[in-house]
């Protein structure tokens, strides 16, 4: 996706993928909060008081841009079908030749996308919090 306009919330994400020459397919993984199974007691005590932890994705889903009028709608949804979440990571896949991708395409992205967030491997990928706001997430291993 071409950049020019900077991303202050999720509603401009939605703008930039609505001036793509190609037609878009918008992936998103909504994480949650979690402490990791192998934690320490450190890591515990963090995590007890409200730090620390990883983004674990909880569900996948695409979106048709036709799909989403803008982040309250999407995040009210999201609402009645995911308990918690945390973090939205957005993508979006781009068509040929004037069509849009195909499922098996989507699908495989979707895959793809989760391994990465599942891994840390986030850097190609828009975060955003509950409010839509894009976020600046660092990783470390």
């Amino acid at each position: 996706m071409t950049t020019g306009l900077k991303l202050t919330s999720f509603d401009d994400f939605l703008k930039l993928a609505r001036k793509q020459a190609e037609p878009q397919q918008l992936l998103f993984v909504f994480t949650r909060n979690e402490l990791p199974a192998d934690h320490t007691p450190e890591q515990a005590a963090s995590y007890a008081a409200g730090q620390g932890g990883h983004l674990a994705p909880v569900v996948c889903v695409d979106r048709g841009l036709h799909e989403i009028s803008g982040f309250e709608a999407f995040a009210s949804e999201a609402e009645e079908h995911i308990d918690d979440w945390a973090v939205i990571f957005a993508a979006a896949l781009p068509g040929i030749g004037n069509r849009p991708p195909t499922p098996l395409a989507i699908d495989q992205a979707l895959e793809r996308m989760v391994d990465t967030v599942r891994s840390g491997q986030i850097a190609s990928y828009i975060a955003f919090d509950r409010e839509g706001t894009p976020l600046r997430l660092a990783t470390t291993h």
